[in-house]
């Protein structure tokens, strides 16, 4: 009998699967992503459905659906051995990709089978439900594939463990996906509040559920450390090299505590040793780069005339590194960063030039758009003394109004620039209007008031000026 594609189509649609999950590739470095999972397979043995399910999307999205229909063959083979009593339950995200990718095959009645499988499982799990049916392994296996596609995807990913956990408090697998989901969020806010630390908690949470997961234990470490519990934090990281001191997701973040810590050498030791078992890895590369600027910044700041050769060797290493990650992973803003600002440490300012151009193709997001003309601008005032251009480079960060960490050093830098110039003498009534700007973002109204007072003695006209000194004497 002939399949009607668009029945079919509003079926496939109402399946809870990667297909529908708004899953976006142009947010994410397909082959990158790729390398991740398998590497993941290969090390991690925790939920290898997920993986598999995963994997299965991205052939997909790489357009080898062969491939992808591999990848569901091996989830299904991981249910059959781990869950043999729960086989419908735990295939239904399966089954789900299953019959979208024979939909695109073109194979329509083997999509249909797919379909019809979901519907009579979802039937025999609950008398109610004949599509969507809430199950927390659903929630999470969402989770897991939302956490893998950026940070735009953190905020639902997060909600997807909450509503998992709804059902079952005590999953550690649902604890742990929450709380990295948690950690995420707020390692990229930069919320740096002394005490208050929401993913905390959560962290504490999954620490205590999963013994043995010395991944989530080097994220508490961390999430200590930004708290000033260094000590603490060590402990956690001490105990979980003792466990598992080959495994390449917890050295990278054990690595990472040592840099913060200012213990260079035993960082780099500690990432040589993960990138002997994952050479391919980015993140590798860009950790040993940070520990290669910091040695540089440590040797200018505690000798006044380093000896050269250190520091070109270290301006080297950390530009062969930083480049690696580049050439690797096209969509790692922060690697364009730091590599345009040792290009620039090294003098090799055109090169410095064009990298800073590509990063700001690349940058999106108004937090990447705020990072990017921080950097930009103190490449124009340091290295090519050009204070008007770091100024309009600041300026544009502060036009942005979302609060973050580039936003707020801006805002400081710029302060003190501005100052300068008026002390010096050569202040102009732009210098006096974003002066002006700075203090009403302190919630300084009166200092406001006098800056932009001279900024129209300085240019009569300008309207701008005029109906900010207006509102605020107002608002006085």
């Amino acid at each position: 009998s002939a399949i009607s594609k668009n029945s079919l189509k509003r079926s496939l649609l109402r399946l809870e699967c990667h297909f529908t999950w708004t899953l976006l590739k142009e947010d994410v470095d397909l082959d990158n992503l790729e390398e991740t999972i398998g590497d993941q397979i290969e090390f991690l043995i925790k939920s290898n459905i997920t993986n598999y399910n995963l994997l299965s999307y991205v052939c997909y999205l790489k357009n080898s659906n062969e491939e992808a229909l591999r990848n569901l063959q091996k989830a299904e083979e991981v249910v059959k051995k781990n869950h043999p009593d729960e086989i419908d339950r735990r295939s239904l995200v399966t089954w789900g990709n299953y019959a979208w990718i024979y939909y695109h095959m073109e194979r329509l009645e083997e999509a249909q089978i797919y379909v019809s499988k979901v519907e009579n499982s979802c039937k025999k799990l609950s008398s109610t439900a004949q599509w969507k049916i809430e199950l927390p392994e659903i929630y999470a296996e969402k989770g897991w594939a939302l956490l893998k596609f950026g940070r735009k995807y953190y905020e639902r990913a997060k909600n997807c463990f909450e509503n998992a956990l709804k059902s079952e408090p005590n999953s550690p697998e649902f604890s742990t996906g929450y709380a990295i989901a948690m950690y995420r969020l707020e390692d990229f806010s930069h919320r740096q509040c002394e005490d208050v630390s929401l993913s905390l908690k959560p962290l504490k949470r999954a620490v205590e559920l999963n013994p043995k997961d010395t991944f989530i234990a080097a994220l508490l470490a961390l999430k200590l450390q930004d708290l000033k519990q260094v000590d603490e934090g060590e402990r956690y990281i001490e105990e979980a090299m003792q466990k598992t001191p080959d495994l390449p997701y917890f050295l990278r973040y054990a690595a990472k505590f040592y840099r913060r810590k200012g213990e260079m050498d035993k960082a780099l030791e500690i990432l040589k040793r993960a990138l002997a078992v994952t050479p391919k890895s980015a993140f590798l590369h860009h950790q040993i780069g940070l520990c290669y600027r910091a040695k540089l910044f440590q040797l200018k700041t505690t000798m006044r005339y380093p000896p050269q050769e250190q520091v070109e060797t270290l301006i080297r290493l950390s530009i062969f590194h930083f480049k690696t990650v580049t050439d690797q992973k096209r969509n790692f803003f922060s690697a364009y960063i730091d590599l345009a600002a040792m290009y620039a440490e090294g003098k090799r300012y055109e090169e410095a030039e064009e990298t800073f151009q590509k990063a700001f193709q690349m940058s999106v997001q108004y937090y990447d758009k705020q990072e990017f003309y921080y950097h930009y601008g103190n490449f124009q005032r340091f290295h090519m003394k050009s204070e008007s251009e770091a100024i309009r480079c600041y300026t544009q960060v502060l036009k942005i109004e979302n609060d973050s960490y580039s936003r707020n050093k801006c805002k400081n830098a710029l302060k003190k620039l501005l100052e300068q110039r008026i002390q010096r003498g050569v202040g102009d009534a732009t210098d006096f209007g974003t002066l002006a700007l700075i203090h009403r973002l302190n919630g300084e109204e009166h200092e406001a008031i006098e800056c932009y007072e001279k900024a129209v003695a300085l240019h009569p006209n300008n309207e701008e000026y005029l109906s900010a000194l207006c509102e605020l004497r107002l608002s006085i």
